[in-house]
Formats: structure tokens, C-alpha cells, sequence
């Protein structure tokens, strides 16, 4: 098969065949549940913190 041949076919094959486009769902539902979890966690530890680091921060810049 020729070189060209074989590109066509592989354009005709990638047009007409059926794609699985979902994905991993179950697996990125996990990751994004996880890393809420994570945020609130640390938030939660570090709250006072943050609001210091932020109030800092914004008192420097006036």
C-alpha cells in the first residue's frame, strides 16, 4: 500500500468510525471530590492564616 493510499484510508477510518469520546468519568469525579476535600481540609486548618496572609497583602498594595 502506498504511502497516500494508506493516509486516505486512515482519514476515511477516523471519519466514519465510532468514537468512545466520555472518557474517564468515574476517575475525574474522584480527582475533583478529592481535591474539595483537600481544600476544604486545609482551609480549614489554616484559615486564620490565610486571612492574615490576604489582609497583609492587601495592605501593602495601598
Amino acid at each position: 500500500m502506498t504511502p497516500i493510499n494508506e493516509l486516505l484510508l486512515r482519514g476515511h477510518l477516523a471519519l466514519i468510525a465510532p468514537r468512545d469520546d466520555r472518557g474517564d468519568v468515574p476517575g475525574w469525579v474522584l480527582v475533583t471530590v478529592m481535591t474539595a476535600g483537600l481544600v476544604a481540609l486545609i482551609y480549614g486548618i489554616a484559615r486564620d492564616e490565610f486571612r492574615e496572609l490576604l489582609r497583609s497583602a492587601l495592605n501593602s498594595v495601598s
